[in-house]
């Protein structure tokens, strides 16, 4: 036989065992978490051989043909060491079928055809197939076939129930998501350390807005465990209707409030909760950058220094201001289930309905954390809501249904229940707003907290690596706890280097400056232009917007694209590193050079370092576990009374005292009248708000407008005096 009547004979062979569907070849470029995308054509089921991968150039390749020429029986082996190509020579049972009966060709094409099928369902090649088809009809002629053919592969083990436990929960050990949160984890334990060395007894920071704080945690689950349509009236603020909205509730936290009573189990639940907000952050700007396309390390980069960005520091008193790790995960959810990633834009068949409905429970869970940082999320995704709108629109000719139905119920189920959560939560501020004006944020607010350029570039004092080192940049700040704004000069470098080399397009990149420039310019408020052309049309035209009050914590955006950048060039960089290793020869320099693609990561970690402090809380007094309300607790002032709330947990005793964003007409006319205290004037007043009793604790008396007041005389006031430990009772 010629070479040009083998060439022919194989290539009728091949062309029977590749299945005639005319598809295109699916998309197959690498997913966020570093795989590659294979697609099983029909018939198959995709494990093993007769799937299709994009090679290098984005060609696809054909592994049943690579592994055609695979070395499945001695002759092919001989040929092979002849220096002959194995395709070329037909077998005996090629030349028996390719005869000159017609019939007898279309059947063996055919059988082939049938067998190329069986062969992508057993992970082999067609080829390989239809060489094994060959040497059978051989060993029927003449020859004998070859005695090995006599062994069949090994059965598969069947594995008993628990071994089949064991080697799921060996898979979910060892998965990266599962090694990403215990990593996120024991890295916030590290970096907020001492949280929880005592955490019964320590609050981070102060025990000011901290000891606030951990009231909302204690009373939302105390109320809804015992009268959920109380809510909003909580015990403090004494008669003020919806005060538990005098501030931001973090309300998505209740599940935890339920869990135990008293001071000091509100100050533990604080401080776990502090901890796991760090965690949470970490793990959902990593889920965000690998969503989109970074690698492994590039989304460590990204997640490390969303959570522990320097200006950070500086709210480790606000704990709804740190729970932040919401609005990363909920986008990198939303991203998923549609299909979408930064690097290798929208891909349909990685769309997942139930991913893109879980961002949305994300979502609305962050916006019940506060309106501080959720408004401006909410906000954002109302925008993107509407710009899909209108490219749909645009382009729903080419594309008919770009989503697909599941997809559309879940963004339309997701999406309102997310609107009707912040719905829900609204109405108790329009509540507060309409009955308090003097809870809204005026122009003039918003100049006060406006930081100036300067801030970007100066660390609070919490700082441990630039603290000492910016004292005079701080000085030189109106109010330094908000302006101190600087996310990492580390991140300043990798950022812009990303500028340049990354794994982002050119187009990306350009995005994502210009989102990092446009939420600068929304934290310095009033101080960029006035802000005529920012921030000041936000605060006149966007409901809710002029609740805000510190432009400042809009850097929480900047961090984050920042993050993004730096995660693209750390990507690239660990990519080049790769290469490099791989070209060395002798490869023994290859660990290190791995080694060195986590310095980026390490010099984010040391940028974050703290030396805030944990200073101890004070003691709950005996008598706030046994005084009934209504009370007032003397002396009262916005500080003073956020310990006083922290302390009535045991009991919610309804209380004039309370501490919030702002301070209530009533409950500053109650401080002026009782200045006086005790007096007959002051007694009546307080008769008519309806308070039986009056709790004075002495040593806290000192320096206060109340100091002197227990030297006071009763006579003739109907009032009784008791002493109980270091406080006074005054019984109305």
């Amino acid at each position: 036989m010629t070479t040009e009547q083998s060439d022919a004979a194989g290539g009728r062979a091949g062309s029977a065992s590749r299945p005639a569907t005319g598809d295109t070849p699916p998309d197959a470029t690498p997913d966020a978490g570093g795989g590659t995308d294979t697609a099983t054509p029909p018939g198959g089921n995709g494990a093993g051989g007769g799937t299709a991968t994009d090679g290098a150039d984005g060609a696809p390749v054909d592994k049943a043909g690579a592994n055609g020429r695979a070395d499945t029986g001695g002759k092919a082996r001989r040929d092979d060491e002849a220096g002959t190509d194995s395709r070329a020579e037909p077998s005996k049972a090629e030349i028996a079928s390719a005869g000159t009966d017609g019939k007898s060709r279309t059947d063996s094409k055919a059988e082939t055809g049938e067998q190329a099928e069986a062969g992508d369902e057993a992970g082999t090649g067609d080829r390989a197939k239809a060489g094994d088809e060959a040497r059978s009809g051989e060993k029927d002629g003449d020859e004998a076939g070859d005695p090995w053919t006599a062994f069949g592969p090994a059965p598969d083990p069947v594995l008993t129930r628990p071994r089949r436990a064991v080697r799921a929960v060996g898979r979910f050990l060892v998965h990266e998501w599962t090694l990403a949160a215990v990593a996120s984890l024991a890295l916030a334990v590290l970096m907020t350390w001492p949280t929880l060395r005592y955490p019964r007894y320590t609050l981070p920071q102060d025990y000011w807005d901290p000891s606030l704080q951990s009231w909302q945690l204690a009373w939302s689950g105390h109320i809804l465990l015992t009268d959920p349509g109380q809510l909003w009236s909580s015990n403090t603020f004494f008669p003020e209707p919806w005060s538990f909205a005098f501030s931001d509730t973090l309300l998505g936290y209740a599940p935890a409030g339920m869990i135990g009573v008293g001071p000091e189990d509100a100050l533990l639940r604080y401080n776990i909760l502090f901890v796991l907000a760090h965690a949470l952050a970490t793990f959902g700007a990593y889920a965000l950058a690998r969503q989109l396309g970074a690698g492994r390390i590039g989304g460590a980069v990204a997640g490390a220094s969303y959570a522990y960005a320097p200006w950070l520091l500086a709210q480790a008193g606000h704990l709804h201001i740190l729970s932040n790790g919401g609005i990363p995960l909920a986008l990198a959810m939303l991203a998923r289930g549609h299909g979408w990633s930064l690097r290798h834009g929208y891909r349909p068949r990685r769309r997942h309905a139930g991913w893109a409905f879980a961002g949305w429970l994300v979502a609305a869970w962050q916006l019940s954390l506060g309106f501080g940082i959720g408004l401006p999320f909410a906000y954002l995704l109302a925008g993107v809501v509407l710009v899909s709108a209108v490219v749909w629109f645009v382009r729903r000719r080419r594309v008919k249904r770009p989503f697909g139905r599941r997809l559309f119920l879940a963004d339309l189920l997701g999406g309102l229940v997310f609107a009707a959560v912040g719905a829900a939560l609204a109405v108790p501020y329009f509540k507060v707003a309409e009955l308090h004006p003097n809870a809204a944020r005026t122009l003039g607010d918003i100049q006060l907290y406006s930081p100036p350029a300067s801030g970007f570039f100066t660390a609070p004092a919490e700082s441990r690596i630039w603290g000492a080192l910016h004292e005079g940049a701080r000085a030189a700040l109106p109010w330094h706890p908000e302006m101190t704004l600087l996310p990492g000069f580390v991140l300043y470098a990798l950022a812009a280097g990303g500028l340049f080399f990354s794994v982002w397009r050119v187009r990306h990149r350009l995005f994502l400056l210009a989102g990092v420039l446009v939420t600068m310019a929304l934290a310095m408020g009033t101080r960029f232009l006035d802000g005529r052309f920012t921030y000041v049309p936000l605060f006149e035209h966007l409901p809710g917007w002029n609740g805000l009050r510190t432009p400042g914590r809009m850097m929480l955006w900047t961090t984050l694209l920042l993050g993004l950048l730096a995660a693209g060039a750390v990507t690239a960089f660990c990519a080049r590193v790769r290469e490099l290793a791989a070209e060395r020869v002798p490869p023994w320099p290859g660990p290190w050079l791995r080694l060195a693609t986590l310095v980026p990561l390490l010099l984010v970690v040391v940028e974050g370092l703290n030396v805030t402090p944990h200073p101890v809380v004070p003691r709950q007094p005996a008598v706030m576990r046994t005084v009934d309300g209504p009370m007032l607790v003397l002396p009262s002032s916005q500080n003073l009374d956020q310990p006083v709330m922290l302390w009535s947990t045991d009991r919610f005793q309804r209380m004039v005292n309370g501490g919030s964003g702002f301070t209530p007409d009533s409950q500053a006319q109650a401080r002026e009248a009782t200045v006086s205290f005790p007096d007959f004037a002051s007694v009546d007043y307080l008769r008519r708000r309806g308070v039986k009793n009056v709790v004075v604790l002495r040593d806290r008396l000192g320096g206060t407008p109340w100091e002197g007041m227990l030297d006071r005389p009763i006579d003739g006031l109907g009032v009784t005096r008791e002493e109980v430990g270091d406080a006074v009772v005054y019984r109305l």
